[in-house]
């Protein structure tokens, strides 16, 4: 009872501090973000030792397996606890903002050590890429926790693939911030735990396993979001670029442009994200840049801790390809439900963009037992796209 009231108070002040976020928004994380993070990674780090890996070289680490087991077993209790069969929804990026058609447009001046997997050779490729908001649950875009994610459905891909569901595809997904939530699937069984208990602010401030600088790390980006098409979106765990070659990936909107939030200090529409994407799409086009950073240094660049933001001092993003989302109309009933047979999946991949590291192991297994519960409670079976569906609306 302690906990769940102080976790209520938390939740009280961090709704309030998102009423007046945007007015000191812009200046903090222009002068002081940065800084602020610096501090943070370098306090981080002073607690990690030097494996002594190699450059995409993974390290499982002991128990796996019984942390993902408690990780799939949360997941299941809260879904069933919090959702009524025909109307669950995804354990994780839960709220839908909508799901909009695009084009993946592969560079044709990239260097060598790039030209690897997808990126192999200049094309355009049809996808599908869903917004959408934090998880577990679908609260009003005011009251969550400043979160946004993005996820690409490239279709048409020929080749082998490391997920047999899906022979065409190939997905990333990424969220708001550079660094994941936990650094590893020990402390991700925790927090999901915390989630079925809802008392997540334990997870980060207790006397035990306390985890107040990942904490501090992920609200330097959390903040009161504007619009999904503003916004930049980090994998925050790697992936292969080829054999022997790791990276991690970004999307960045390449317009400046950042919306007012409406309404605030009080409150907005409960929607207001999915209708600000509504109206930016009416009247005009938005391209993503893709960007990929290579791993260059194993230890300050780990696969294995997803907490730690990998140095772009050490290595910079290189544009590899651009995500094209023309104007279009998307927010129809239709178009929304399509989103529910819809299954992000990093491991909807190419052998040479295979997912590393133990969070991204864990999405094997976690992300197929989610789906296949929420589609099966939806009676939604699982839809491999192929871009040539049609809308009411299109």
């Amino acid at each position: 009872m302690v906990e769940r009231f102080l976790q209520g108070v938390f939740m009280f002040v961090l709704r309030l501090e998102r009423r007046f976020d945007p007015f000191v928004r812009p200046a903090f994380d222009a002068t002081l973000r940065d800084p602020i993070a610096a501090c943070l990674q370098w306090a981080i780090n002073l607690g990690r030792r030097d494996d002594g890996l190699r450059i995409a070289e993974e390290k499982p680490e002991p128990d796996e397996e019984a942390y993902l087991d408690s990780m799939i077993a949360s997941i299941r209790t809260f879904m069933h606890a919090f959702w009524k069969p025909g109307s669950y929804e995804r354990g994780g990026n839960t709220k839908t903002h909508g799901v909009v058609r695009a084009e993946f447009v592969v560079r044709d001046d990239l260097a060598p050590e790039l030209r690897h997997g997808l990126f192999a050779e200049p094309k355009t490729y049809r996808a599908w890429v869903r917004f959408s908001g934090p998880g577990p649950n679908w609260p009003k875009d005011i009251d969550d926790v400043g979160f946004v994610s993005m996820g690409i459905k490239v279709m048409g891909v020929p080749g082998p693939k490391l997920l047999a569901d899906e022979k065409l595809t190939q997905d990333f997904t990424a969220v708001c911030t550079p660094t994941f939530v936990t650094p590893d699937t020990r402390a991700n069984s925790q927090l999901q735990g915390r989630i079925v208990t809802g008392t997540t602010f334990f997870y980060f401030f207790n006397f035990v396993t306390p985890h107040v600088l990942d904490g501090f790390m992920q609200s330097l980006w959390n903040k009161t979001q504007n619009n999904p098409l503003q916004a930049r979106y980090y994998s925050t765990v790697p992936y292969l670029l080829g054999e022997g070659q790791a990276m991690q990936y970004s999307m960045k909107p390449r317009s400046a442009k950042q919306d007012r939030v409406p309404n605030v200090p009080f409150r907005p529409p409960d929607d207001s994200l999915r209708a600000a994407r509504a109206r930016t799409l009416a009247g005009e086009d938005v391209d993503f840049d893709f960007l990929v950073q290579l791993q260059t240094d194993a230890h300050r660049m780990p696969i294995e801790n997803a907490a730690v933001k990998w140095p772009e001092r050490l290595s910079p993003f290189v544009p590899v390809a651009t995500v094209r989302i023309a104007k279009q109309t998307f927010d129809s009933p239709e178009q929304l439900r399509f989103a529910r047979y819809l299954s992000y999946n990093p491991w909807h991949c190419l052998p040479e963009h295979r997912p590393l590291g133990n969070q991204n192991r864990a999405r094997y297994r976690m992300y197929q037992a989610a789906a296949a519960l929420r589609q099966t409670e939806d009676d939604t079976p699982h839809l491999e796209p192929t871009g040539d569906e049609v809308f009411s609306n299109t």
